[in-house]
């Protein structure tokens, strides 16, 4: 098959389509910036509401808009659903003198693809990290299947952060509307001490907040950890939007991805380039609980019991496959086996 090169939002992207669906990739950053249902013209992934550009074009002297600091890079290109590879958070001092961003390499740099027999494979060489990432997409229907493997291009065992940051937006994201169901277990707040059972946050003002529904307050900011349930070989998340009657899930073994993030950006941040004129909920999967600096990855360790980051060995690889579906749907998947029989 040819590989399907185009243009979305001025950006250039691969795409795969079908009849159902409509899958648009990034090539610089490798972002999944587009699942679109045909039926509805839906897709639930974030677009800024800046213009985002080629990221190899930044620089902060001739992007001031993007702001000045280890998040620029990124966000001057960031669409959809980004790979943090190999950390999810943010540099430390040093790292971020040393030129690296937050959520590492894998989210900026350029991606080769070529077209397969039934679909596209891209890959990315991470410099500072000296990993390579190879990610292969191909649709079933209304489903998206991906593989990635992960190689260490180095001599040593090395720990990595792993993460799928998947961020949906507006119109699909809409306050005191927007629904989500996840096997969400032990789970504690960023910056928190206390604990807490998904899907019922306590708050600092002594309330408590239902985090399957999107906040009706017109701005807010947060982000909880969420063990998957131990027990199920699958872990998953649904969101659903009762305006467009549409449902977005991702798939997953839990045994590669155990955490799950969710964070929200409730036109809250005011410096740049937020200026506090965007919602997300980011739906991040991955082998951390929280987006911190590679050495509190380390010393943090374990939490409930289950680990916080992957060893990967010397010139050893990682593989894991997980899939994202769309489809309408008149009301939320309360399971993971309701939403797979809309499929």
């Amino acid at each position: 098959m040819p590989l399907n090169e185009t243009f979305l939002h001025n950006r250039l992207v691969v795409r795969l389509e079908n009849d159902q669906i409509r899958v648009s990739v990034t090539v610089e950053g490798g972002h999944i910036a587009e699942i679109l249902d045909k039926a509805t013209g839906v897709n639930p992934m974030w677009l800024p509401p800046w213009p985002t550009i080629e990221i190899s074009q930044w620089s902060p002297e001739t992007y001031p808009e993007y702001g000045n600091d280890s998040e620029s890079k990124l966000l001057a290109g960031i669409m959809g659903h980004n790979l943090c590879l190999d950390m999810f958070g943010p540099p430390s001092e040093e790292e971020a003198r040393a030129g690296m961003v937050a959520h590492a390499e894998a989210g900026i740099v350029t991606w080769k693809f070529t077209a397969t027999d039934d679909g596209v494979s891209g890959r990315c060489v991470l410099p500072a990290s000296q990993l390579a990432c190879t990610r292969t997409l191909r649709l079933e229907g209304r489903r998206v299947c991906i593989q990635e493997t992960i190689e260490n291009l180095c001599a040593l065992d090395r720990p990595i952060a792993w993460t799928q940051h998947v961020t949906l937006g507006p119109p699909f994201v809409a306050n005191g509307k927007t629904e989500f169901r996840l096997p969400g277990t032990k789970s504690r707040g960023i910056g928190e001490t206390t604990d807490f059972e998904w899907p019922m946050h306590p708050m600092a003002d002594g309330s408590v907040r239902d985090l399957r529904v999107y906040p009706e307050a017109a701005s807010s900011s947060s982000f909880t950890t969420h063990l998957m349930d131990p027990k199920a070989d699958n872990a998953w998340f649904v969101a659903w939007s009762p305006e467009s009657n549409v449902a977005l899930g991702y798939v997953w073994s839990r045994a590669d991805f155990p955490w799950l993030g969710i964070w929200e950006e409730n036109c809250n941040r005011p410096h740049a380039p937020w200026l506090g004129r965007t919602k997300t909920r980011g739906m991040e999967f991955g082998v951390s609980p929280f987006p911190e600096t590679r050495r509190q990855m380390l010393e943090r360790g374990t939490m409930y019991g289950e680990a916080g980051y992957r060893w990967i060995p010397a010139g050893g690889r990682l593989t894991a496959q997980y899939y994202a579906a769309i489809t309408p749907a008149a009301a939320i998947p309360e399971s993971l086996e309701a939403f797979e029989a809309l499929l």
